[in-house]
């Protein structure tokens, strides 16, 4: 709280590392609202980002019992009014949009029953069909308001049906009013969807990135485009279709065109004025690197533009029609384009602000089916904006499934620090936090800012609870790990499982297995279950395996957690870079063991990934090794941190890889995993390893005083905060 009060008042951005489980959400909630209660006379706003809703959902809920707190002790001038904001698919009200399966098709039926003119045209006749929870929400006007609380999604939806009004347009009028706002990263980083949302948020902000270790990640995604076959051939039945829709305006209703003519002559920035149900993903390139000009002259009549787009995706075909991986930057494909089909970069340009203009003018609500024509414009938008910081790659096929033909044009993003840097720019504060933000010096590099505070933080505990170990050998003395050149090798495998079943015999309740890739979990899986190690392990615990499909994984997820329940026992298979890493919790009796099969380093053939490299030795002189290192141990400890979610609970954590015992992997863990890590642990083999953890599991199994002993508490009390705060200042004076 102290370093996060500093960063606020030096009006800077922060890194914050604290280990998971101890509570980082509420501090940075209760530390933020009160330094707003504090400045009544300026209020600052606070923008939360999580990753994913069920991690909202966790922070809105954690943000209701302080509001409760705040407004006990401190009467109405602690009130507040906090919204999450989600998508349409999790915020609609109304059955008949609801019926659709994905977002998009979400998007699109709401937008058959919101746009301008199918209102205009259910004024003028009673059948056509609109929503009448919008309506009323239009009727209501300015009297549409939330009261001051806090709001998550589900109260929304709640609140939204009571009054009949449109939950997630209340919530879009509500976040330039609300104190607090919790949303997803896109929301911020992504300028399609920034464009529209947070242009109106104020300077006096303080943003919050939580879980944000993967932030350059969702940085790159943001601007990055990718082409294949199926998107030229969505685009072209796009283009046709629109094709039609120009001739039955020119007959029937030419003025229209010749308006949007006259309007685009003037410039694009009629923007402001559109109704809030027309408005529609904004530009994908950042706002200031497209200044306000009019839109070039061979592209202001629909149908010249709509040329313009045929010949961009006749190109695209032919560029997909090689046999070799084609890599170069945007500056040489403009030209390239612009000989062969006479595209300059100027009209590339403005290609996603025309579309945009041209779809409102045919009246198109099927959005969901012009999503290629949009890819299309995205592409010809950035490729025409940028020059430096991108490249384009073309690929004929998988480099794992090398006899599949399947093209694929990339337009990929290697520079993070383009997506953020409006972002830095804009508010006073940013806070990026997580539990794994070690090294913490290469994300002020990555990222192109520079952070008043960056700390990394360690536990306070009353007891190792943690107890990570570094096994490097089997019981018959091999070297174990996941290299290339030995992951096939039968004694590694033989050795792996006989680690788990060893682990397994000892360990009680659920024990969490990482793997490197579904490949290679498939392989070793397959080879247990040949030489009779999966039927041991099966004596002792019931086996979960992750997989690809969501559905599935969930419900393996939950028997696990009724097998853990129940006393059976159960080992969970999951993928360090799977959808099970990411968010979810093995906590108390759900993880008491977690082990890491190997070093989770990323497929380092792909094309993009060494383009990225490259780009950042070039630019930011990062090693392709460091970042590699980096890369692949933050994934581990992003792992391993899952087990360990409050003071009371204990797990081990087992890195099973020869390659950890090394200095320059081993540092790059967090530091309260490594402040835990002894030098006797690590360099063990399986039957040591044993002897520690049943060491360890005896002394956990002790009775545990929850708020620690007098000399080192964990749980202070009001006294207690009060004799350490006089104890600092006595310090200080003398």
């Amino acid at each position: 709280m102290l370093e996060l009060k500093r960063s606020l008042d030096a009006k800077g951005h922060c890194l914050l590392e604290m280990p998971t489980g101890t509570g980082k959400t509420i501090a940075l909630l209760s530390l933020i609202t009160s330094y707003v209660l504090s400045k009544p006379h300026n209020p600052v706003k606070l923008l939360y980002c999580t990753r994913t809703v069920h991690e909202m959902e966790k922070t809105l809920a954690e943000l209701k019992l302080l509001h409760t707190y705040q407004t006990t002790h401190l009467g109405d001038r602690a009130k507040i009014l906090a919204v999450g904001l989600s998508s349409r698919k999790n915020l609609c009200v109304n059955p008949r949009v609801l019926a659709a399966e994905n977002r998009d098709s979400v998007d699109a039926s709401c937008r058959r029953l919101t746009a301008s003119w199918v209102r205009a045209a259910a004024a003028a006749n009673p059948n056509v069909p609109t929503c009448e929870f919008f309506e009323e929400y239009e009727k209501a006007g300015s009297s549409a308001v939330l009261p001051p609380g806090v709001y998550t999604l589900q109260d929304l939806r709640v609140y939204g049906k009571e009054k009949g009004w449109c939950p997630y347009f209340l919530a879009r009028h509500m976040v330039q009013f609300a104190n607090v706002v919790v949303y997803s990263y896109q929301y911020l980083l992504d300028p399609k969807v920034a464009g529209i949302i947070s242009k109106e948020m104020q300077r006096e902000s303080v943003v919050v990135f939580d879980e944000a270790h993967n932030i350059d990640n969702v940085c790159i995604e943001a601007l990055s485009v990718s082409v294949r076959r199926q998107t030229l051939e969505g685009a072209r039945r796009n283009l046709n279709k629109m094709r039609q829709e120009i001739e039955k305006f020119k007959a029937t209703d030419a003025g229209r065109l010749r308006a949007e003519y006259n309007r685009l002559v003037e410039g694009l920035a009629q923007r402001g004025n559109l109704s809030i149900s027309d408005t529609w993903l904004s530009n994908p390139a950042l706002p200031d690197d497209i200044l306000k000009e009019a839109v070039p002259g061979n592209i202001r009549r629909a149908e010249h533009f709509l040329h313009v787009l045929r010949r961009l995706v006749q190109y695209l075909e032919g560029r997909l029609e090689t046999d070799n991986v084609e890599k170069e930057g945007p500056v040489a494909f403009v030209s390239s384009l612009n000989t062969y089909a006479g595209i300059d970069q100027k009209t590339l340009k403005f290609c996603y602000d025309r579309l945009h203009s041209l779809m409102l003018t045919l009246e198109i609500t099927d959005t969901d089916e012009f999503l290629h024509v949009q890819t299309i414009c995205d592409f010809a938008t950035l490729v025409g904006t940028y020059t430096r910081g991108f490249s384009i790659i073309i690929e004929p096929f998988d480099e794992r499934m090398p006899h599949i033909p399947d093209p694929v044009l990339q337009l990929s993003c290697h520079d993070a620090s383009l997506a953020i840097k409006p972002v830095f720019d804009r508010f006073q504060s940013v806070v990026i936090t997580s539990g794994t933000l070690s090294p913490i010096d290469l994300y002020p590099r990555l990222l192109n800012f520079h952070p008043v505070v960056s700390r990394s933080f360690k536990m306070s505990l009353t007891r190792d609870c943690i107890c990570p170990m570094v096994l490097t050998r089997g019981s018959d003395q091999l070297p174990v790990s996941t290299k290339f050149d030995m992951r096939s090798d039968l004694g590694v495998v033989r050795n792996y499982g006989r680690l788990l079943v060893e682990m397994a015999s000892i360990v009680p309740d659920g024990i969490v297995c990482f793997f490197v890739s579904y490949s290679y979990m498939d392989g070793i899986v397959n080879s247990w279950n040949d030489n009779g190690i999966l039927k041991e392990i099966m004596q002792h615990k019931l086996v979960f395996i992750e997989t690809q499909d969501v559905v599935e994984t969930t419900l393996a997820l939950d028997n696990y957690r009724k097998a853990c329940d129940c006393g059976r026992g159960a080992i969970f298979f999951s993928v360090a870079r799977g959808k099970v890493a990411e968010g979810i919790d093995f906590d108390r009796h759900y993880g008491r063991l977690v082990i890491m099969f190997g070093v989770p380093f990323q497929y380092t053939l792909s094309k993009i990934l060494l383009a990225r490299l490259e780009y950042l030795r070039d630019t930011f002189q990062i090693k392709e090794g460091d970042f590699l290192t980096f890369d692949a141990l933050r994934q581990a400890a992003q792992c391993v941190g899952r087990v360990i979610r409050s003071k009371a609970d204990y797990g081990m954590m087992i890195f099973a890889d020869k390659r950890y015992s090394r200095h320059d992997k081993r540092s790059k863990l967090p530091g309260w995993i490594l402040s835990h890590l002894r030098d006797a642990h690590l360099n063990l083999s399986t039957d040591m390893a044993l002897h520690i953890a049943r060491e360890f599991l005896r002394k956990m199994a002790q009775p545990y005083d929850k708020a620690g002993s007098s000399s080192s508490k964990t749980l202070l009390s009001q006294e207690d905060v009060e004799k350490m705060s006089d104890a600092n200042l006595n310090e200080m004076l003398y």
